[in-house]
């Protein structure tokens, strides 16, 4: 059997999809059906809102928006925080600032890793060795 600690609770449990004991994805499934019966009710509110009016924490509000279980398209005040800095984002998991300025640290770190495999001018041990073998 494959067996765990739930990261939640502490409690020994069976692996499953949801890395959940079964107590703690009962108390997550309840949590979700709180702020969706919030979010049908108040249609206007935002993440903070719904945290703070359902007493859920905004992890768990940003999981199920994450998951597709709660849905901010058809909610306009409805965002959620980029992964690195915490800007308030509609979509995807980092603002435009940081996926900037990640795509120019990978293209730099690409281009140092390019220049140092290149073969230096200047480095004639290559055809030195395939002199010798000439001679």
């Amino acid at each position: 059997m494959n067996v765990d600690n739930c990261p939640k609770c502490g409690r020994l449990y069976v692996k499953n999809i949801m890395d959940l004991c079964q107590p703690c994805i009962k108390e997550l499934e309840n949590q979700y059906a709180i702020c969706a019966e919030y979010l049908r009710k108040n249609r206007g509110t935002n993440i903070q809102e719904l945290s703070d009016a359902t007493e859920i924490p905004i992890k768990e509000i940003t999981r199920f928006i994450r998951e597709g279980r709660i849905s901010i398209a058809n909610a306009p005040n409805m965002m959620l925080p980029c992964e690195v800095c915490g800007t308030l984002i509609r979509e995807g998991h980092m603002c435009d600032s940081c996926r900037s300025r990640l795509s120019k640290e990978l293209n730099r770190a690409a281009a140092e890793t390019a220049a140092a495999n290149e073969p230096k001018s200047g480095n004639k041990s290559a055809y030195r060795a395939v002199d010798k073998f000439r001679n």
